[in-house]
């Protein structure tokens, strides 16, 4: 790269620099179309946006006399109640305005700022059953149910349990019976009919509505937004999700549908039929206005069984990989781990040696330096043979020089043709430094999808970051283009990439853009991986620091004269006429005949 060329691109970006700054829209510009793409996605997805409303829960109710004459006509009027309904490891409120679950709070877990960890709490979380009598539709969510006690807390070895009946008569109700275990996070939720068979109609299937608005419990709401999403398991075992980008709504029809779960970053909630649900609508909406991850909707149809109960089961806890395998449904598939290959490392290869170093009760940073050693150990063959390969193509370099300097730049094709033919006499792949790095590449990527997703991370604290599942803001400042900081660890990760791409470098010799590519790669990784968590940007600089021992002991074992003198002894060797070429030497050469026929065509016919 000239001078001239430098002082181009140096000028482009600060042109494009300014007039992001002079050109970007104000605040209130901001947020009006913010507001405007809010509604239309609300509007694209059939939901109506919520309107402000009074609070009312101090209000002595309005007595509606034909109201309480009609059907359930106790259950329309009362005041709300919470029941609590806990064990060792959750905390349920459960509200006799709807039957419903009111709240959810983990008692082992805390958010970012050290609070207690609630899932979701208030009325703007709505859970009932729709269904008709005579010509009056009802919505379970806003009758009132009396509760079996005013609290159970579960202590011993006998399940909790918690009947909220919604009367119709003395001898007509719906009962959702609450059952919670000493320890878990599951909660058994089942709903029975009794004497109502002429009352609802199409009693033997009942439309749910589930709609819930998670809460921020993470530090950064933009990447805690971009892993939440709606996702759901089929009775075939596949499990799929709503986008995590954009608002979504989906229709499934055709198939039963075991689970529907309201993903958050490191949390679920997740909703569980034993023998499935029938028709499915489901939704993901992000009010960017609010302080809220994301508003997750869902209409089932449930299917009585033969007892008259509808069985289910809550889900309300960690995302961690391991512990979602054990408590079945595959609920383990909502930890995205990558697509394809990296989905088969991370499973079989990095999380199984991962919990092995776990059960040493080490502190997170200490096991990620083991684990990354580990790896290292294992590509230290493919570590090995690329330093050799770069090696040996600088040593060429003096004789590819002359070559060039002979054939001249004029003809690239036959400059080419020269140069392999000198790889092939020195027996040399000029690939050879590649293939090991790219080899290496699936591990890498697996790793950037793998520690975002693990919860093992969450909380936990090394150095001088407190938290590895996020970054840390060692370095803060004015937000610059909407960037309020400068994770140390990514910094120190980009300076020690500078650093392996100089003596890289050296030992290949590289010049010209190559060169360059090499030192604008890091400062690309630097804006990319500035929020990502310091976990993954501290397994990357230990990578990079490895790397250079490992190049330091090989520098130690390898002697370039002695590189070149068996070079010069292999080049003397006759060149076997029976020795195939590789496949894709044969190409290259094939494909570089072609190309010296059609530039002599084109001089032969002007």
């Amino acid at each position: 790269m000239d001078k001239n060329t430098f002082t181009g691109l140096f000028l482009i970006m600060i042109i494009l620099a300014g007039s992001f700054y002079f050109m970007k829209p104000s605040a209130d510009e901001i947020k009006k179309e913010q507001q405007k793409q809010h509604l239309d996605s609300l509007k694209r997805a059939g939901i109506k946006p919520a309107v402000a409303k009074t609070d009312t829960t101090h209000q002595a109710p309005v007595i509606d006399s034909a109201a309480l004459k009609g059907p359930f006509g106790a259950a329309t009027m009362g005041t709300e109640q919470l029941v609590t309904l806990e064990n060792k490891d959750i905390r349920l409120k459960l509200s006799t305005h709807g039957g419903r679950i009111y709240s959810v709070e983990l008692k082992d877990f805390k958010t970012f700022d050290k609070k207690p960890l609630i899932l979701f709490e208030g009325d703007e979380n709505q859970f009932g059953f729709g269904f008709s009598t005579g010509n009056k539709r009802f919505n379970t969510n806003s009758l009132y149910f009396k509760p079996s006690a005013p609290a159970v807390n579960v202590t011993a070895s006998q399940p909790g349990m918690v009947t909220m009946r919604l009367s119709y008569s003395p001898t007509q109700y719906v009962d959702y019976v609450y059952t919670l275990p000493a320890t878990g996070y599951k909660v058994g939720f089942n709903v029975k009919l009794t004497g109502l068979d002429n009352v609802i109609g199409n009693s033997n299937a009942l439309n749910l509505h589930w709609a819930s608005s998670l809460r921020k419990q993470e530090k950064d709401l933009k990447t805690e937004r971009q892993y939440s999403t709606v996702y759901y398991k089929n009775m075939d075992n596949d499990v799929d999700y709503l986008s995590e980008v954009k608002d979504e709504q989906k229709q499934v029809d055709g198939q039963k549908i075991q689970w529907v779960s309201f993903k958050q970053h490191f949390f679920s909630n997740v909703l569980i039929a034993k023998n499935g649900f029938n028709a499915v609508n489901l939704s993901v909406n992000t009010d960017i206005n609010s302080a809220d991850i994301k508003q997750m909707r869902a209409a089932l149809t449930l299917q009585r069984q033969a007892d008259g109960t509808y069985p289910m089961e809550f889900y309300f806890g960690p995302n961690k990989y391991t512990f979602l395998q054990k408590q079945g449904y595959d609920l383990e598939k909502q930890v995205n781990l990558g697509w394809g290959p990296l989905k088969l490392i991370n499973r079989y290869a990095v999380i199984p040696v991962f919990n092995f170093l776990q059960k040493f009760g080490w502190n997170m940073g200490l096991i990620i330096l083991v684990l990354t050693v580990l790896l290292k150990l294992v590509l230290s063959p493919l570590t090995y043979k690329s330093y050799l390969s770069m090696a040996k193509m600088k040593v060429l370099k003096p004789e590819m020089d002359e070559i060039k300097a002979k054939v001249g730049e004029e003809n690239p094709t036959l400059l080419q043709q020269e140069y392999m033919k000198l790889y092939r006499k020195a027996g040399v792949n000029p690939l050879g430094g590649c293939l090991p790095l790219v080899l290496q590449m699936p591990i890498i990527f697996a790793f950037l999808r793998f520690f975002p997703s693990l919860f093992e991370l969450r909380g936990q604290s090394f150095l001088w970051m407190h938290d590895l599942s996020t970054y840390d803001d060692v370095i803060r400042f004015s937000p610059i283009f909407g960037v309020n900081h400068i994770s140390l660890m990514c910094l120190l990760m980009t300076a020690s990439t500078l650093i392996y791409t100089y003596f890289n470098n050296q030992v290949s010799g590289a010049t010209g853009q190559m060169k360059y590519i090499g030192y604008i790669t890091p400062f690309i990784f630097l804006t990319y991986l500035n929020s990502y968590p310091s976990g993954l940007n501290y397994y990357y600089f230990l990578a990079n620091m490895l790397t250079f021992a490992q190049q330091f002991l090989i520098r130690q074992l390898v002697d370039d004269k002695k590189i070149h003198a068996r070079m010069q002894e292999y080049k003397k060797k006759p060149e076997d006429p029976k020795k195939k070429k590789s496949g894709f030497q044969a190409k290259l050469e094939e494909m570089m005949r072609q190309q010296q026929q059609l530039q002599q065509s084109k001089k032969n016919n002007p």
